[in-house]
């Protein structure tokens, strides 16, 4: 199914309508859809990298607004579309951890997700459940999503269709190495006061019912 589904979205990239394309696609993957909107962008900017920032801004608009309807979801619908989401999408045990994680480290667990592999729409549920202040959720999915894409159409834009060998061998490395010296930066301000330790220890175990919620 997976197959099909990343079949279909690669379609869409020579769609007479792939801006639209591309904007849905961000929407719904950063709530509910598995299939990432990176190849789409990533075709779009190759076949026409004069117009890569704007796809690039098109990606990081949707997927901020998806965000939102996944954070709507997570704060009106939890108990009965979130739930069935998180089983469908194979994040049912993830979802103690992210929550652990984002009580505390809040807009940093955010930004960390959206320029990196880490689900983004498990977070954006998760923010919704755990009523993170909105203002803050929206800017920190505006930095971790805009991040990752507009450095793609950037990048495209500069250096044009060449960079796209670059970019598929390092640009995943660079920000992993990127979000590596913000997560040690963390876990130094941690470690100087005293529970840094503690806070990954507990959030790297956490289950149901260490956040006080039973599984259903």
């Amino acid at each position: 199914m997976l197959a099909h589904l990343y079949n279909w979205t690669i379609a869409k990239a020579s769609h007479r309508h792939a801006q639209w394309w591309l904007f849905a696609i961000a929407f719904v993957e950063s709530s509910f859809f598995p299939i990432p909107p990176h190849p789409v962008l990533g075709l779009m900017c190759l076949a026409d990298p004069k117009r890569a920032v704007r796809y690039a801004a098109i990606c990081t608009i949707g997927s901020v607004l998806g965000g939102l309807f996944g954070y709507a979801i997570g704060y009106f619908l939890y108990e009965s579309i979130g739930l069935w989401l998180l089983g469908a999408l194979g994040l049912t045990e993830k979802f103690p951890v992210a929550v652990c994680f984002l009580n505390q480290y809040d807009a940093e667990a955010i930004i960390i997700a959206g320029a990196t592999p880490i689900p983004f729409k498990l977070m954006t549920l998760t923010a919704g459940f755990t009523a993170m202040d909105l203002a803050t959720f929206i800017g920190a999915s505006i930095v971790g999503r805009g991040m990752i894409f507009m450095a793609v159409g950037i990048l495209f834009r500069v250096f044009g269709a060449p960079i796209k060998a670059f970019i598929e061998k390092y640009l995943g490395m660079v920000t992993t190495a990127f979000v590596a010296l913000v997560i040690g930066g963390f876990v130094v301000v941690g470690l100087l006061s005293g529970d840094g330790d503690k806070s990954a220890d507990a959030c790297s175990g956490a289950t149901w019912e260490s956040i006080g919620l039973d599984r259903k």
